[in-house]
C-alpha cells in the first residue's frame, strides 16, 4: 500500500482554515471570495504535484494524474469546497484533500496508474446559499435547469448566473447545457466525506462505508397566514393565530412521523426555521403570520412522497380549524441514490487492509455522489469519523481517522485505475 502525503493533507488542512475562518467559524460561500480561495489553494497544490488542472464552465476543478492509457474511463473522486455560514473546516474539503494526498503519495512513489485518476473539486454544494442542490455536480453534467441561473444568493440577492460570470465561469454555456463530464468516460465515483451525524462516534467507528442516500423534499418559502388582532381583547374562538397553527401542525407531524417509522419507514422531517414578521409581530398582538421551510428526506422516494402527502392533508386539517392559509412557495429537493455494491465491499476490504473495521450506514445528508450515481456511474461513499455534528464550528475530524480514511481510498482508487490488482474479498 502506497502512502497517503499526510504532511501534505496537514498544510492543507492549516491553510483551508487561515484563508476561512470568520472569527466565529469556517465561511467558504459559495461562489464567493471563501470558496474562489480554496479552489485557488486546490488547484496551486495541483500545479506543484504535476497534475494537470482544468475548469469548466460551471468553475469546477478537475486535478488530473494521467494514466497510461488515456482513452481509458478515468477513476474519480472528491467532493466539494464550499460550506455553510460558520460551518467546520472538514466538510467536504477533506474529501479533495484525501484526494490530493493520494496522488501526491503516489507520485513520490513513482507509480503510475493505467487509467487517469481525476481530483474534482466541486462547486455548489451547500444549498445554504442558493435554493438549489447539486449546483456544481449537476452542472457539469450539463443538466443543470436554465432558471436555477436565476436564483438569487443568500446575503447578496444576486443571482446564480451573475456570481459565476463575475468570477470567470460561463453561464450561457451552463444554460445551453455543455457537458464537462460524460458517464461513459467515467470508470467510478468515490467519495470521502466526514459522517456529518453521531452514529460512527457513537459506534466507535473510525470509517464507514455508505449503503444509500437520502433524497429530499423541500418547502423553503412556505408561510403559515392568519390575521393580526390585539393580545388581550380577541377571544380564543375569534382567533386567526398563524403560530398555533404552525406548532399545531409540527406536532401532529412528528407523531405522523413515529408512525412512519413504526411502519419500517426510514425518514428525517425537520422545520429548520420558524420566523414572525419582525415589522408586524408585536408582544401584544395575535401573529397574523409566520414564514417556515420544511426539510424530507428519505432514501426511499414512496416514503418522500407519503410524508409530503401527510404534510398536506394535515396542513388543510389546521387551515379549517385555525382559520389560517398556508402557502407553500417552490418545491425543491434531489432523488435518493444508491451505491455500487461492488465499490461497497472494496472499500470495506480496503478499511480493513488499514487497519480499521468498518460499519456501514446510509447518509441522511446530501452529496455531490448522488449526481454520480443517478447518471449510472458506479459511485461509492467513504465516512470519517467526526464528533460534534457539522455546520457548525465545532466539527472535529481526528486526522488519524482522516489518515486511516485516505490510505483506504487510495486503495481503491488504486485497484480501479490498475495500479494494483484487486483482491478476491467479501466482508465479514
Amino acid at each position: 500500500m502506497i502512502e497517503p502525503d499526510m504532511a501534505l493533507a496537514a498544510s492543507l488542512f492549516e491553510q483551508l482554515h487561515a484563508l476561512s475562518f470568520d472569527g466565529v467559524g469556517i465561511t467558504r460561500d459559495t461562489y464567493g471570495a471563501g470558496e474562489q480561495r480554496a479552489h485557488s489553494l486546490m488547484a496551486d497544490t495541483a500545479r506543484l504535484l504535476g497534475l494537470e488542472v482544468r475548469m469548466d464552465a460551471a468553475l469546477n476543478l478537475y486535478l488530473t494524474l494521467p494514466g497510461r492509457h488515456r482513452d481509458r474511463p478515468a477513476v474519480m473522486t472528491g467532493s466539494h469546497l464550499d460550506s455553510v455560514p460558520r460551518g467546520g473546516n472538514y466538510d467536504g474539503a477533506a474529501g479533495v484533500v484525501a484526494g490530493l494526498a493520494v496522488l501526491a503519495g503516489w507520485i513520490k512513489a513513482g507509480a503510475r496508474p493505467d487509467h487517469d485518476v481525476t481530483v474534482m473539486g466541486i462547486r455548489a454544494e451547500e444549498s445554504a446559499w442558493f435554493p438549489v442542490s447539486y449546483i456544481g455536480s449537476t452542472s457539469a453534467f450539463g443538466l443543470l435547469s436554465p432558471q436555477a441561473l436565476s436564483c438569487r444568493r443568500a446575503g447578496t440577492g444576486r443571482t446564480l448566473s451573475e456570481h459565476i460570470r463575475e468570477l470567470g465561469g460561463r453561464p450561457e454555456a451552463i444554460a445551453s447545457g455543455e457537458a464537462a463530464l460524460r458517464p461513459e468516460a467515467i470508470d467510478c465515483f468515490v467519495e470521502l466525506h466526514i459522517e456529518q451525524g453521531p452514529v460512527l462516534e457513537g459506534s466507535g467507528h473510525a470509517l464507514g462505508v455508505v449503503t444509500g442516500i437520502c433524497g429530499s423534499h423541500r418547502y423553503r418559502q412556505a408561510q403559515a397566514k392568519g390575521r393580526y388582532a390585539h393580545s388581550g381583547a380577541t377571544p380564543r374562538t375569534h382567533r386567526q393565530d398563524a403560530v398555533v397553527a404552525l406548532a399545531t401542525l409540527i406536532e401532529r407531524l412528528q407523531r405522523e412521523w413515529r408512525g412512519l417509522e413504526a411502519d419500517g419507514h426510514e425518514l428525517t422531517l425537520t422545520f429548520g426555521q420558524v420566523n414572525t414578521d419582525a415589522r408586524q409581530a408585536d408582544f401584544s398582538k395575535v401573529p397574523g403570520q409566520v414564514s417556515f421551510c420544511v426539510d424530507i428526506r428519505s432514501r426511499s422516494l414512496d416514503t418522500l412522497q407519503l410524508m409530503d402527502s401527510l404534510l398536506l392533508k394535515a396542513a388543510g386539517e389546521m387551515e379549517s380549524c385555525h382559520g389560517v392559509r398556508f402557502e407553500w412557495g417552490p418545491v425543491s429537493g434531489s432523488q435518493p441514490a444508491v451505491m455500487d455494491e461492488t465499490l461497497q465491499r472494496a472499500l470495506h476490504d480496503a478499511a480493513l487492509a488499514a487497519g480499521v473495521q468498518p460499519r456501514q450506514l446510509p447518509s441522511g445528508a446530501g452529496h455531490d455522489a448522488a449526481t454520480f450515481s443517478n447518471r449510472g456511474i458506479p459511485t461509492a461513499m467513504l465516512f470519517v469519523r467526526n464528533a460534534n455534528g457539522s455546520h457548525n464550528p465545532e466539527e472535529a475530524m481526528d486526522l488519524d481517522d482522516f489518515a486511516a480514511g485516505a490510505r483506504t481510498l487510495g486503495q481503491v482508487l488504486a485497484m480501479r485505475a490498475g495500479l494494483i490488482r484487486p483482491q478476491n474479498s467479501a466482508p465479514n
